[in-house]
């Protein structure tokens, strides 16, 4: 069985670090721009998270679940870092400059809450199979190879479960966002 990216990575493959840059590049933007509205800021975290990422690829264990969910939860916990450090951050800025509204941040959680609802939806509307093999990954933490242990089905099975349904929620949020832009 070939090495993963993360392993390779942790045995000095610089190939390696491209190819995760490539493979979960996009994954690891999309929550760095949940995290910020600043597009420098979101940058920055993301280089942090994968330096984060290269320092932590020999802890990676394919055992405990998959290279998406380990590089998640690092760039996760680092961009909650980040969040609460600039939280904590005495504002600097003259008097003068407008100031954020108190409701912004709440109006954040809500939109997350809104995402999240909307992402639970599409799930719900995926064949069973599809459903609980991600659901299983998402919620459980489980590997694919877990999954298969746990529900009985091939791997192969599971993991082409894991791909179409991942294809339909993206396909199904994909034209539910077009509407919104839409309307």
């Amino acid at each position: 069985m070939a090495d993963s990216i993360l392993q390779r990575i942790a045995a000095g493959d610089s190939a390696a670090v491209d190819e995760c840059l490539r493979q979960y590049g996009g994954l690891v933007w999309s929550l760095a721009r949940r995290f910020s509205n600043d597009h420098a800021e979101a940058e920055d975290s993301v280089q942090e998270a994968f330096i984060d990422v290269w320092k932590s690829a020999a802890r990676f264990d394919e055992s405990m679940g998959s290279e998406a969910t380990f590089i998640t939860m690092i760039a996760r916990r680092r961009l909650i870092d980040r969040h609460r450090k600039r939280t904590r951050q005495v504002d600097t800025s003259a008097l003068y400059e407008e100031s954020v509204p108190a409701g912004d941040e709440e109006k954040d959680h809500l939109e997350i809450a809104d995402d999240a609802a909307r992402a639970r939806q599409a799930l719900d509307q995926l064949r069973t199979e599809e459903r609980r093999v991600l659901e299983l990954s998402i919620y459980e933490g489980l590997s694919q190879s877990k999954i298969s242990e746990v529900t009985q089905m091939p791997l192969g099975t599971v993991k082409t479960h894991a791909r179409r349904g991942l294809i339909r929620l993206r396909e199904m949020l994909g034209a539910e966002q077009a509407r919104e832009v839409a309307s």
